[in-house]
């Protein structure tokens, strides 16, 4: 008897021994919330999963990033009220999306600042002026992690846009950002705000003639099946900040939070060449689903903005002449 009991004392200390000497399972690790509006499968859900991952990996399991896409969670304006409160933990949306909070980040939205999308990375990455607005979001509740890409923003319409001429008296749906709604309103447009999910409905019933956006989102959410006219203006550079919400930052350890950071980064960097490099790939397979493709001379679509820079510059001042001597310096550098 007591050489049985013996025997299981000790098959109980090896078990208990093994147990504590095995990492934690999968179960332990805390759960993370990233909510974003794109449709499943598209670059932005794409990166969103691989930022995942990467945070798992790099903080060794202790944390699970768990992706909501299409608006399952909450619209981009919610979401980032969300990040504020600490309902949800991540969220990628528009520069302009987060003007709400910091109401210079509308300038961001300023039309025709860059022309490619060298010129825009070199500007995100680098100006000094963007970089000083940025810092101003953990006291409202979030902090900007890395820049990932969603592309220039352009219309799609159910009739044709050659000139700013065409866009008088369309009602085109956009999100809540005041630049936006100035430059578009310059170009003739009225707008109707919405949020992204219910747009594809919208133009189907007729509540609104299109909707701008950049060329993924557009291909992703198959706005060019109910409104085929596809006209390339590129009147804003339109990328999407990864943030977090102050309070998990708050709670993560140095090491953890810069594990966060890098897994951002790098979901950023391939979210970069993804966009780049799938605007034309995109274009043709929605020409060949019957979209039709139109790149207008962009001249007069420059010169109809002209109203919402002078709205901009009534508003505010000297911000306006320190994000376009920064964008001016980076035409220049980068052809």
């Amino acid at each position: 008897m007591k050489r049985r009991t013996f025997v299981a004392r000790s098959l109980i200390a090896a078990s208990l021994a093994v147990a504590f000497a095995l990492p934690l399972s999968a179960g332990a690790a805390t759960a993370l919330k990233f909510s974003h509006t794109d449709q499943p499968g598209g670059a932005r859900d794409k990166a969103a999963h691989m930022f995942a991952e990467k945070v798992g990996s790099y903080t060794q399991g202790r944390y699970e990033v768990k992706v909501y896409p299409a608006g399952q969670l909450a619209n981009d304006p919610k979401a980032i009220e969300q990040l504020q409160l600490g309902g949800i933990d991540f969220t990628v949306s528009s520069t302009g999306s987060y003007a709400t909070h910091l109401a210079t980040l509308n300038l961001t939205m300023l039309p025709f600042i860059v022309e490619n999308y060298d010129q825009g990375w070199k500007f995100y990455d680098e100006s000094k002026w963007l970089h000083a607005q940025f810092a101003k979001a953990p006291e409202k509740g979030f902090r900007f992690l890395a820049t990932w890409e969603a592309g220039f923003r352009n219309m799609t319409t159910k009739d044709p846009l050659n000139t700013p001429a065409d866009a008088k008296g369309k009602k085109l749906r956009s999100f809540p950002n005041e630049m936006m709604r100035w430059t578009l309103e310059s170009m003739g447009f009225s707008l109707q705000i919405m949020p992204l999910p219910e747009v594809y409905l919208a133009i189907q019933q007729g509540a609104v003639a299109g909707q701008e956006n950049p060329v993924d989102t557009i291909f992703s959410n198959k706005f060019y099946e109910v409104a085929p006219n596809v006209t390339m203006t590129n009147h804003v550079y339109s990328p999407i900040p990864l943030t977090i919400s102050e309070k998990t930052w708050q709670k993560l350890t140095p090491a953890d939070q810069a594990a966060v950071t890098k897994a951002a980064k790098e979901a950023g960097e391939w979210s970069r060449n993804e966009i780049r490099s799938n605007d034309e790939r995109q274009l043709k397979d929605m020409a060949s689903k019957g979209a039709k493709i139109n790149r207008p001379a962009i001249g007069p679509w420059r010169d109809s903005v002209k109203e919402a820079y002078a709205k901009a510059r009534e508003k505010y001042g000297a911000d306006v002449d320190g994000i376009l001597a920064h964008a001016e310096a980076v035409r220049k550098a980068v052809k």
